[in-house]
C-alpha cells in the first residue's frame, strides 16, 4: 500500500506538470475572461479539509461574484453565478486550477473530494472509516457513483470503501468512469 501511494504521487506530479503545460493557453484565456467580466480575481480560493484533517487552500476558476459566501456544494444553487461562470461550471473548466493543488501535494487526481470545514459530519465519518487518511482527489469513488443530493452518510460510505480497496485497478476504474461521464455529458451552451 505504501509503495502504491508513492507511485501514485509520482504519477500525480508527472500528469499535473504535463496538463498544466498543455493547458497554459486555456488557463490564460479563462483568467482573462473572468477578470474582464467583473474585475475580480480569476482564481477562487477556499479552505478545504485534506489528508488527516489538515486544511489547505483549494483553487477553482471563479464562477460567482467576488462577495459570494462559502457554502456546501449542495447549497450552491441558492447562489448567484456569473454568465461566464455558468459556462465554466457546465463544462467543469472551473476545476482546472486544482491541477496546482495536485502539483503542490494537497490533492491527488483520484481520492475523496475535499470537504469544506463546515462539513464536520462528513469529515468525522471519513475519520472513522479511514478515508480522511488519504489525499483528497479531483474525482473519486463517491463521484463516479453519485447522484445529485447524495447524503453525507452515503458519500462517506463510498469514500471508506475506496480507502479499504485502494489500488491501481480501482483508480483506473474511477478514471475510466470519470472519462465516460465527461464524454457523455452534453452541456447546453
Amino acid at each position: 500500500m505504501k509503495i502504491y501511494r508513492r507511485v501514485k504521487r509520482l504519477g500525480d506530479i508527472a500528469l499535473a506538470v504535463l496538463l498544466l503545460l498543455l493547458l497554459l493557453p486555456v488557463y490564460a484565456l479563462l483568467a482573462l475572461i473572468i477578470r474582464l467580466q467583473d474585475g475580480g480575481p480569476a482564481i477562487f480560493k477556499q479552505k478545504r479539509v485534506g489528508k488527516n484533517g489538515q486544511k489547505f487552500l483549494f483553487y477553482k476558476f471563479r464562477s460567482m461574484p467576488v462577495s459570494t459566501p462559502n457554502v456546501e456544494s449542495r447549497e450552491t444553487q441558492k447562489l448567484q453565478i456569473t454568465p461566464f461562470g455558468k459556462f465554466i461550471r457546465r463544462t467543469n473548466l472551473d476545476e482546472l486550477p486544482q491541477f496546482f493543488n495536485v502539483l503542490k501535494g494537497d490533492m491527488s487526481f483520484i481520492g475523496p473530494r475535499p470537504p469544506i470545514p463546515a462539513q464536520k459530519e462528513l469529515v468525522e465519518m471519513r475519520r472513522a472509516n479511514g478515508a480522511l487518511a488519504l489525499q483528497p482527489g479531483l474525482t473519486g469513488w463517491a463521484q463516479v457513483n453519485a447522484y445529485d443530493g447524495m447524503p453525507p452518510e452515503q458519500k462517506a460510505a463510498f469514500d471508506g470503501e475506496y480507502a479499504q480497496r485502494l489500488s491501481l485497478g480501482l483508480d483506473l476504474l474511477i478514471l475510466v468512469k470519470t472519462i465516460v461521464y465527461f464524454t457523455k455529458k452534453n452541456p447546453t451552451y
